[in-house]
């Protein structure tokens, strides 16, 4: 009879306890309460409470490491006398990306559990309150600070805790899914401003994900908003990160603490100062064939890559420009050797260039990546403009000077050295938006080591680059077997115009794509407006039928082409209503727009996936596309595989495509990426594609 006296009395107890329970509090977007896994407590156990945040659509709270900004939630406890509250347990948080950024946290919603110890002489029968103050920072476009104080009442009872309905499964998932240790083994070096990070064990033996991310819970650790470099082995991996203000003066902390996160798991690991073991990944396979080449390596890519870029798409009308100047100065070899050393150091210097952008943009957390200068609609606006004044000189409409190099606009139309050096420059700029084989490992390298060691490679790619027209320059039997100068030569000049009037065609094209029809419309005016000025010009130069002083014509003409430049920068360029997400497909190849959600969830689903990382400034990319993906049998080999086909479009910028760029070990566009079913890392394709290529990548 006792016993159920017991009973009734703790069910009593627990039914107003219900009753009692305190509403969630509501603030201006978010909602918070406090909830335990069982409806009761008993003495001596210990419950898990956790107070349970969701979130307006767009908001997010943060990790206890928020990153590079933002603040980790608190709570401050008030409990019966006697009991004991433990240490948080926090979910796996989530990369936030805001601006030149990296912030990690909670979107939607986040469970903060905690266990909370009960002491042995706690009343059976008597209902306690268990209140907390959370202090959090919500974040959107904006920062919001709040305070919730939250309560909730509790039954204490005899014998057996009944799970809450409610929360008791979502607090035990979120447990589960929590950071564990998994046995695994962490050291660290640090070394010229780069912490290698080596980690191993069972856990990771078979692991096959290729984007493993480490979440330190010291904020000073590394720099979070740089790319993380993974390189595989047999027994583990080691990951390449960019040490933070914490080993600014002396050696640095004792030990690095945080979360990794692989195959869909995550990891709590401490590791200590040590020499890395090559079973961990440093003798491993690199991810995505960057991490691991090593400079010498990394620079005979890149030598072989800026070779090969010559017969890149991107490149032809720059083949035009040389092919002009090597006949022009054919009998003059001395004067085409001075030329060829001024087009290498024109080269040289703008590879130069573009990389010190590239690093010190990446230094301040931006994401940016090879060929980011043609992500501007109005730099590929001047840039069209500099091809059709190219053009329309090589049609003889105006006469900058007679080096034959002096192909571009201002000081690349003039003669001499100078021409050289512009026609250099031009040419890489041209040249940018390819990437040729070997050089996209051979950068994503670069850009994870030191400045010194990333311009090394970057000269290396400008020498490779310039090397077929020094050869040339510098070869006096292969400069024998030109045509001898001639009436001819004023025929292929004209002929070479083409070209560039293609290359003009194409950079409008782009343009199309990057903005709407008012953008369009306005360099399609700067373009005519340049003729007239190039017209005008020509007229002055050569006095043809000109009444009027020569002085007269050039004010003309200076004022169409200041008028050109105006109408290309009057205002900045709208995007365009019409982007879904891709470039172009064929039509019998339906496609999905890439974004790192639709990946996870697709990977969740075992689903597999091809993905083309493509832009409309992207030659070779476009050729892939009418070439590969046009082909009817690329569309039934995708629905016989039942393959999901997704286009990461980066014709504009945008940082989470320029991040999984990163995450591969790549800076640049084309890439392709095949996704076995049910897991697995990617199949990296080749960049230059055929429909065979495709179809065997896709058929098991």
């Amino acid at each position: 009879m006792k016993h159920v006296i017991i009973a009734l009395a703790a069910l009593i107890g627990s039914l107003a306890a219900l009753g009692a329970a305190a509403a969630p509090v509501a603030s201006a977007h978010a909602k918070t309460e406090l909830v335990a896994e069982t409806t009761g407590v008993a003495p001596g156990s210990t419950v898990w409470i956790a107070t349970a945040q969701t979130f307006d659509k767009g908001w997010h709270s943060y990790w206890r490491n928020p990153g590079d900004a933002g603040e980790a939630t608190s709570i401050k406890w008030t409990l019966p006398t006697g009991w004991r509250a433990g240490e948080i347990v926090w979910p796996t948080p989530r990369r936030l990306p805001v601006g030149p950024t990296m912030n990690y946290g909670y979107e939607d919603g986040v469970i903060l559990a905690t266990p909370v110890q009960i002491p042995a002489d706690a009343k059976v029968g008597q209902s306690v309150t268990v209140a907390a103050v959370v202090n959090f920072l919500v974040c959107a476009e904006v920062c919001v600070p709040d305070t919730a104080t939250v309560s909730l009442a509790l039954p204490v009872v005899a014998g057996n805790l009944s799970p809450d309905p409610v929360w008791s499964a979502r607090i035990a998932q979120t447990l589960a899914a929590a950071p564990k240790s998994g046995g695994l083994a962490a050291v660290f070096t640090t070394a010229g401003g780069v912490l290698k990070l080596a980690i191993s064990g069972a856990a990771l033996a078979g692991a096959a994900d290729m984007d493993a991310y480490f979440y330190p819970f010291d904020g000073a650790l590394i720099d979070h908003a740089k790319p993380q470099a993974v390189e595989r082995g047999p027994g583990g991996m080691t990951l390449t990160l960019t040490a933070g203000s914490a080993f600014a003066k002396g050696p640095g902390p004792a030990a690095a603490g945080g979360v990794l996160t692989v195959d869909g798991k995550a990891y709590e690991i401490a590791a200590k100062p040590g020499a890395l073991p090559a079973a961990a990944g440093g003798l491993g396979a690199p991810h995505s064939g960057a991490g691991g080449l090593g400079l010498a390596l990394a620079t005979l890519f890149a030598f072989l890559g800026g070779v090969i870029l010559n017969l890149m798409p991107c490149v032809f009308p720059i083949l035009s420009m040389k092919a002009v100047a090597l006949t022009t100065h054919r009998d003059d070899p001395a004067n085409l050797r001075r030329q060829a050393l001024a087009f290498l150091a024109g080269v040289l210097a703008t590879f130069v260039a573009l990389a010190a952008v590239l690093i010190a943009a990446r230094a301040a957390g931006t994401a940016v990546g090879w060929g980011f200068q043609l992500q501007s609609p109005a730099v590929v606006a001047v840039l069209a403009l500099v091809m059709l004044a190219a053009a329309l000189n090589l049609s003889g409409l105006f006469e900058i000077g007679t080096s034959a190099q002096g192909l571009g606009a201002g000081l690349a139309a003039r003669g001499g050295a100078i021409g050289s050096v512009m026609t250099g420059v031009l040419a890489v700029v041209v040249a940018a938006p390819c990437t040729a084989p070997f050089m996209g490992p051979a950068l994503g390298f670069a850009l994870t080591q030191s400045a010194v060691t990333a311009l090394l490679v970057f000269v290396a790619l400008g020498l490779g680059f310039a090397a077929p027209f020094i050869l040339l320059a510098f070869s006096p039997g292969l400069l024998r077997r030109l045509p001898k100068p001639g009436a001819w030569m004023d025929l292929f000049r004209k002929a070479m115009a083409f070209p560039m009037y293609a290359a003009a065609a194409w950079l409008i094209w782009v343009i199309a794509q990057q903005t709407d029809s008012e953008g369009l419309a306005r360099v399609l005016a700067a373009a005519v407006v340049l003729a007239l000025a190039a017209w005008l010009y020509g007229l002055a130069r050569y006095r043809q039928g000109l009444a009027k002083p020569t002085a007269l014509a050039f004010a003309f003409a200076a004022g169409a082409a200041a008028t050109a430049i105006g109408l290309v920068g009057a205002r900045p360029f709208a995007p365009p209503p019409h982007r879904t997400g891709a470039v172009a497909f064929s039509d019998a190849l339906a496609s999905r727009p890439w974004s790192p959600e639709t990946l996870a969830a697709l990977r969740a689903q075992g689903r597999p996936m091809f993905v083309n990382f493509t832009a409309a400034w992207c030659v070779t990319c476009q050729v892939n596309e009418r070439v590969a993906f046009s082909s009817p049998t690329v569309a039934a080999a995708f629905k016989r595989s039942g393959t999901v086909y997704l286009v990461a479009d980066w014709t504009n910028r945008d940082g989470a495509i320029a991040k999984a760029l990163a995450e591969q070990g790549r800076i640049g566009v084309p890439l392709y990426l095949v996704y076995p079913a049910k897991g697995g890392p990617p199949r990296v394709l080749p960049q230059l594609l055929t429909p065979a290529i495709v179809v065997e990548a896709l058929d098991p």
